[in-house]
């Protein structure tokens, strides 16, 4: 399997400072980032990593959450996942304080039970679930 990369080029003090984080293997982007805009709540055209970590886990989890529902004997015909990822203060510092799954999916060949049970699976073996590890998880799982 591949490695991926991005880059950060970063100046300035975390206050007064900004950067641009660049997705390097894809070249699909170069995006700003600043430590205010961060922590506020209007992100003003800047990118953070908990919002990066959110569209990894989102993604991942889709990926994975699809496999299992054909490997459970359902075809997937389409899902809406949202991750949330929070941020919060620690000592020293700051750290990730949760991540909200959100998932609502139109699946053939699986009820609602049924549904549960696999994204719960998904959850718990998407590769980005496993890094988060330190981090809670929780997941909101039902059919369209």
């Amino acid at each position: 399997m591949p490695t991926r990369t991005a880059r950060t080029a970063w100046n300035g003090t975390l206050e007064q400072g900004s950067g641009q984080v660049e997705f390097t293997s894809s070249g699909v982007g170069t995006y700003e980032v600043s430590f205010p805009k961060r922590a506020a709540d209007d992100a003003g055209g800047t990118t953070s990593p908990e919002e990066m970590i959110a569209a990894a886990h989102s993604s991942c989890f889709a990926m994975q959450l699809s496999a299992l529902i054909a490997e459970a004997g359902g075809t997937p015909q389409s899902l809406e996942v949202r991750a949330d990822v929070s941020l919060g203060p620690d000592d020293p510092g700051f750290k990730l304080t949760g991540i909200v799954l959100t998932v609502r999916g139109e699946v053939d060949g699986l009820d609602a039970a049924g549904f549960a049970r696999v994204a719960q699976a998904a959850k718990e073996s998407c590769p980005v679930s496993k890094a988060l590890t330190g981090v809670p998880i929780t997941l909101d799982a039902a059919l369209d």
